[in-house]
């Protein structure tokens, strides 16, 4: 993908040299620029669409919940590509409005708030999707495991939630999901992968964990794995 030209940002009196380096990524990068040309709130979107290409997740799909909805890229896409398909979300943060999506502004952790998904998506899910990733403090282990904590827990909402034959897809970083994870999705799918879409740059540690042909199989207490 292709860009005009490179663009420099000159480091203005109130911005710090990281900020510029930030602002200056985000002019010259392709795919913030082709989502702003396609109406996609961020370019997140071309994640899912590349994933979609790769495994036909959207495929006939009728009832999807998104996990970190905000701002709302994901269901987006999934709105073009299965219209028909309904679709609520939830997010810390909060939400502009998607026509034809039902979101809401609460912690997915809450138990409260995975009822309310559940209750408003009236019906099991085709398909769990799942952009969240716990808030950084810069000391990479501690990331790891507080995102993996969040994987882990959005893995066992879904086999509470999916019907069988459905797929689970969430975002983990650098070295995919770990053992247990992956044990607990092998379980629980019938086809299990990790993939990197060429949307993630390159210098990111994100990865997703592809998990398809949900098996209807109760999820197991920390005791069976």
């Amino acid at each position: 993908m292709k860009t005009p030209g490179h663009q420099r940002v000159k480091t203005a009196r109130r911005r710090t040299a990281a900020s510029t380096r930030w602002l200056e990524r985000q002019l010259n990068d392709p795919y913030v620029q082709k989502a702003q040309l396609e109406g996609y709130r961020s370019r997140a979107a071309f994640k899912l669409l590349e994933l979609d290409e790769r495994f036909s997740l959207l495929k006939n799909t009728k009832r999807i919940i998104d996990l970190g909805i905000a701002p709302g890229g994901w269901s987006q896409v999934a709105r073009k590509k299965a219209p028909q398909a309904k679709i609520v979300g939830i997010d810390l943060l909060e939400t502009k409005p998607i026509e034809g999506v039902t979101i809401f502004q609460n912690d997915f952790t809450d138990q409260d708030a995975q009822k309310q998904l559940i209750e408003a998506l009236g019906g099991a899910a085709d398909l769990v999707l799942s952009d969240m990733a716990a808030n950084t403090i810069g000391h990479a282990q501690t990331d790891h495991l507080r995102t993996m904590a969040l994987v882990e827990e959005a893995a066992v909402f879904a086999s509470e939630t999916l019907r069988e034959g459905g797929a689970f897809v969430a975002k983990v970083l650098a070295g995919g999901a770990d053992k247990d994870l992956v044990a607990l999705l092998k379980r629980l799918f019938g086809n299990v992968k990790h993939a990197k879409p060429p949307a993630s740059r390159k210098e990111s540690s994100e990865w997703y964990v592809i998990a398809q042909n949900f098996r209807g199989t109760p999820y197991q207490d920390e005791d069976n794995i």
